[in-house]
């Protein structure tokens, strides 16, 4: 037998159709778009837009979301077509099985679960940090062997919690789950929409000018293990500022848009996949964006 063989579409999608492998399909296009805002908007958004304007495009770091954007788009067309044409949950790993091989398949089956359960653990670290500075001198506070597990500390009770919390959601089911989702996506766009409004009224046009300042170098400047790879790869010199400073802002920003491609994965969840796996994915990136 060959590590290279493929699965057919046909295959796959006949397998879903057994009653023991059968998902509840409930979702529509606006579950699927709500799912891609709320996995996009999220510590990207909200902690990498003040970094990469200090540190890398200044007020151009408008032009460096819009180069991200284009970047991301072409991978959500890629997303768009493959998950219509291969309606089944797997996501990369599916489209992997169908096209390039088993084996290819198997690598990016486990990079996916390494991707996720490593995601989730930063997450779930990084949501016991501000839950610890927000309940801190309450008495809601948490002691300090409870807040790491590292040095003095017992356990990070707060990351596990949330995790639990979490895990509770999805056993109740895909539909819960999308309405939870989409009650944490309000909540998300109120706190951008405060940010929006109060900060307007902080807005000073000589702040904006020059609008992409002027280069000067980095401290990675001539140490091209330090660069940023797309500045290595287009030869350019590694700088703050001018045009190497919205490429690098574009590339670190990339993340803040990581979130599109969980849509795929609740293919066989859906009602109408060909219709609507494309309109959530182009959707909810466009809305980000």
């Amino acid at each position: 037998m060959s590590m290279m063989r493929t699965k057919s579409v046909e295959q796959s999608i006949k397998d879903t159709d057994e009653p023991e492998h059968r998902l509840k399909k409930s979702l529509n296009a606006l579950d699927l778009t709500v799912f891609g805002i709320g996995v996009c908007i999220g510590a990207g958004i909200f902690i990498l837009t003040g970094q990469v304007a200090a540190e890398n495009s200044g007020p151009a770091i408008s032009i460096s979301f819009v180069l991200a954007a284009i970047a991301c788009a072409l991978a959500a067309l890629c997303y768009a077509e493959l998950a219509s044409a291969v309606p089944v949950a797997g996501s990369a790993y599916t489209f992997s099985y169908a096209t390039l091989g088993e084996l290819i398949a198997w690598i990016i089956g486990w990079d996916l679960i390494l991707e996720f359960t490593i995601g989730a653990a930063a997450l779930s670290v990084g949501f016991s940090g501000y839950f610890v500075s927000l309940v801190d001198g309450t008495f809601l506070e948490v002691p300090a062997s409870l807040q790491a597990a590292e040095k003095d500390g017992i356990i990070n009770l707060p990351a596990l919690l949330i995790a639990l919390v979490v895990m509770a959601v999805l056993i109740f089911g895909i539909k819960f789950s999308s309405l939870f989702n989409q009650a944490i996506v309000v909540v998300k766009l109120a706190v951008i929409a405060i940010v929006i409004g109060v900060g307007v009224t902080y807005i000073k046009g000589g702040n904006y000018s020059p609008f992409v300042p002027p280069s000067g170098p980095s401290s990675s400047s001539g140490d091209w293990q330090k660069a940023p790879m797309i500045e290595t790869l287009l030869g350019i010199e590694p700088g703050v500022y001018g045009f190497a400073g919205v490429v690098t802002g574009a590339a670190v920003v990339f993340f803040a848009f990581i979130g599109f491609d969980i849509v795929a994965t609740t293919a066989e969840e859906c009602k109408k996949p060909q219709r609507d796996l494309p309109i959530g994915i182009i959707a909810s990136l466009a809305i980000v964006t």
